[in-house]
């Protein structure tokens, strides 16, 4: 996937008077939307549904905007199917709960479209893929004619940034990408991983929702943050390469960026980059918290990456357990791809021996009881 092209449009808020002409505008910027999208098809919006959060959390893809694109393309005679594979067991008890807390349930019965029910999975060969050879995905995924990438707008406790390419993570089936995460332990491996199933997934549209981001602790206990835009491309990464730029962070520090930079898959700068629907000049720097555990991610003069990643290892954070918040629902234990969380007396309790510090439980916990915390070394190097 190449191509340069990012549209942005301002919206500054979810009502039907923002939401709608905003996203009009957006597409036709973006152009050919008639070209890709034929009467017949089927078009599989893949949303973000990370957990059982209302839209006024901010943590998934806000429905108002699900609404709007799915209303667009089915008046150009497509048929329209809602999914994600989130967190937890891929499962119909567990979706529907999803679908329901995340107002998805409410947007397919207002439109029509269909919500995704088929928890088939099928395995592809990817020989062209630089750490997956073998992908599987969930079966919805590769019978789509269209896909249409809807993202949300996060910091992220592992990845830094979550935007077009982390969003396809979801095409993953379940409990896979514990398996994923734990083969894949390191941020570069990781990382890598994302650029190869953003590579074979290959959504047509990748739209990312700005209206309201998240930074700080995201992608699940951070900050609202009004950024009010919309913003659009055929190419996920180049997509995600602006919005770096919108929220101030280097795509030195992002390695999905740096991966399929490496891999001629978009340009290395912001200014490189085709923007449309509002000048580049007005896209100036949002300055973005990061998460704690990206501080020391990033040593203050750069090295080889062997040395990089020794370092990272002695100075690396951990998850810091809330008891009096913790509820007991054990979401972080069943979650955990090293299993080495265990619940004593319903209280999670962690071998840090054993942690890869994927962060999933920070990410999982519905109560925001899960905090990640640094050492008092990477505090004084890192402040």
């Amino acid at each position: 996937m190449t191509g340069n092209k990012v549209v942005f449009t301002p919206c500054k808020s979810y009502q039907k008077e923002d939401i709608q002409p905003a996203t009009v505008k957006l597409l036709q910027e973006l152009g050919n939307l008639d070209k890709i999208i034929k009467p017949g098809q089927k078009v599989l919006l893949k949303v973000n549904l990370l957990m059982k959060k209302p839209a006024e959390a901010g943590v998934t893809t806000h429905p108002a905007l699900v609404e709007t694109i799915v209303n667009q393309v089915q008046s150009l005679g497509a048929k329209v199917i809602i999914a994600d594979s989130p967190g937890g067991p891929f499962t119909k008890g567990w979706l529907k709960g999803i679908y329901r807390e995340t107002w998805m349930e409410d947007v397919a019965k207002k439109t029509g479209a269909q919500l995704n029910w088929n928890f088939q999975q099928e395995d592809f060969s990817y020989p062209e893929g630089k750490i997956l050879k073998q992908i599987t995905l969930a079966h919805d995924i590769k019978e789509a004619d269209v896909i249409i990438s809807l993202a949300k707008l996060k910091t992220h406790g592992f990845t830094i940034y979550t935007g077009a390419v982390k969003n396809l993570f979801g095409t993953i089936p379940g409990l896979l990408k514990a398996d994923y995460h734990l083969r894949m332990s390191d941020i570069r491996d990781f990382s890598n991983m994302l650029v190869d199933v953003a590579e074979f997934v290959k959504p047509q549209i990748s739209i990312i929702d700005a209206v309201i981001a998240m930074e700080g602790s995201g992608p699940s206990a951070g900050d609202l943050k009004q950024v009010g835009l919309l913003g659009a491309s055929t190419n996920p990464h180049a997509l995600d390469l602006a919005c770096c730029h919108l929220i101030g962070l280097s795509p030195k520090r992002v390695f999905t960026l740096q991966k399929a930079i490496e891999r001629k898959l978009v340009v290395e700068n912001f200014e490189d980059l085709d923007i449309k629907g509002m000048l580049s000049a007005d896209l100036k720097p949002i300055p973005f918290k990061v998460p704690a555990s990206s501080r020391s991610r990033h040593l203050p003069i750069p090295l080889p990456e062997v040395l990089d990643k020794f370092f990272y290892n002695i100075l690396r954070p951990k998850p810091d357990f809330i008891h009096e918040k913790c509820i007991g629902c054990g979401l972080c234990a069943r979650n955990c791809p090293a299993k080495c969380i265990q619940m004593i007396e319903t209280k999670p309790y962690v071998d840090l021996t054993q942690c890869i510090r994927c962060f999933c439980c920070q990410e999982l916990c519905p109560e925001r009881a899960v905090e990640i915390k640094r050492g008092k070394l990477s505090r004084i190097l890192f402040r």
